[in-house]
């Protein structure tokens, strides 16, 4: 079938994105699902700095490609061999396909599945097929084995997540990267606790993700830092109680004043060097620093290792939350109803794919937390 798509061709590309159009609209050939495949029309998607990170060149991947890889839907069809899920299903997907059968994936680290990284890696679907071809016959490749920047996507059942029909594909949309990951992390890799004291540094849709996380867990004191002021004041009204400019000089001495010492977990998801220092400063004596921020590859920290020692503390990455998508994704969802997630904060506006560059040029300037294209 053929369908509408935004396809990344050249990288990286100069701003604004408004202007160079980095993401070209074009008409591109789906093929149909093959055996433990899925056809789905997307709902919507979101637009994530890990998006952007393939835009700018800070995470080069193989092009041209079709971005993508928050994103709800409906199935429209099945391939061979998936029984379990039915044309009209809602489904949410998840950014690393599981296989379900490696030592990772045994050892409930799904987020780690080695062949879900293999092929995403190769930007493939699970087990190696690519279904884009452009009009120039070019096979295009996939990002995260979803491509949600596009009107329908192939792909494998092993990325796909069943929800509830009554759920806002829009809302939903947003759980398969930014509350997947950044709720995740603090429940699951940090493991906050009721009482614990908290802070997060950077307040993107993943951060604040992180932030509704520990209000979820209980933190007793829950610590924002930005370099947005709209950002600060936008994590005070979701839970935090203490927010700080991340650019004051003083910043440091000011959260450790205001913690009695610093926090007992920092999280980090700026995805920068200079952020996850910031956060592992404010961090206690026995305390725990946590970064879920994807940096460029090329940024370098330098820490004192003493501190390790002496001060018995902890540093931890944290992909996709450590989260395994079909039992986490159905559990935040079940907090987003009671209320105690309240993800739909989130959402600082909606768009057509045709304004898709000018999209990232605000996210790009911090001016949106999520910015989502609905179809």
């Amino acid at each position: 079938m053929r369908i509408r798509a935004a396809v990344l061709r050249t990288s990286p590309v100069g701003k604004p994105y408004g202007e160079t159009r980095p993401l070209t609209i074009e008409t591109v050939e789906l093929a149909p699902p093959q055996a433990g495949e899925v056809l789905i029309k997307v709902a919507a998607a979101g637009l994530c700095h890990s998006d952007l990170s393939v835009i700018n060149g800070d995470r080069p991947r193989q092009l041209p490609m079709v971005l993508g890889h928050e994103a709800s839907g409906v199935v429209v069809e099945t391939g061979a061999g998936v029984t379990d899920l039915s044309p009209g299903d809602h489904v949410v997907m998840s950014f690393v396909p599981t296989c379900g059968t490696c030592p990772s994936c045994l050892d409930g680290k799904a987020q780690l599945c080695g062949p879900g990284q293999a092929s995403n890696g190769a930007g493939t679907l699970l087990g190696g097929g690519r279904r884009l071809t452009c009009d120039d016959g070019t096979q295009a490749y996939h990002l995260c084995g979803i491509s949600g920047f596009g009107e329908y996507a192939v792909v494998s059942r092993r990325s796909i997540i069943k929800i509830d029909p009554e759920m806002s594909l829009v809302d939903a949309a947003l759980f398969g990267c930014a509350v997947m990951t950044g709720v995740g992390t603090v429940v699951n890799t940090a493991g906050v606790k009721a009482g614990d004291r908290v802070a997060v540094v950077g307040l993107g849709g993943v951060g604040l993700s992180a932030l509704m996380g520990a209000v979820a867990a209980g933190a007793e004191q829950i610590v924002a830092l930005d370099i947005s002021p709209a950002k600060l004041e936008l994590a005070r009204s979701l839970g935090a109680t203490d927010t700080f400019l991340a650019t004051d000089p003083d910043v440091v001495e000011a959260v450790k004043d205001a913690t009695s010492g610093g926090v007992h977990h920092a999280v980090e998801m700026a995805g920068s060097a200079p952020a996850f220092e910031l956060a592992y400063k404010i961090t206690r004596r026995g305390g725990t620093t946590t970064t879920g921020g994807l940096a460029n590859p090329n940024a370098r920290v330098s820490l004192p290792p003493v501190h390790l020692v002496a001060e018995e503390r902890t540093i931890k990455g944290s992909y996709m939350g450590s989260c395994v998508p079909p039992r986490d994704i159905p559990r935040f969802m079940a907090l987003y109803r009671r209320g105690k997630l309240p993800v739909n904060r989130l959402l600082s506006s909606t768009g057509p794919l045709d304004d898709i560059n000018e999209g990232f040029d605000r996210l790009d300037r911090g001016e949106v937390v999520r910015h989502v294209i609905v179809y």
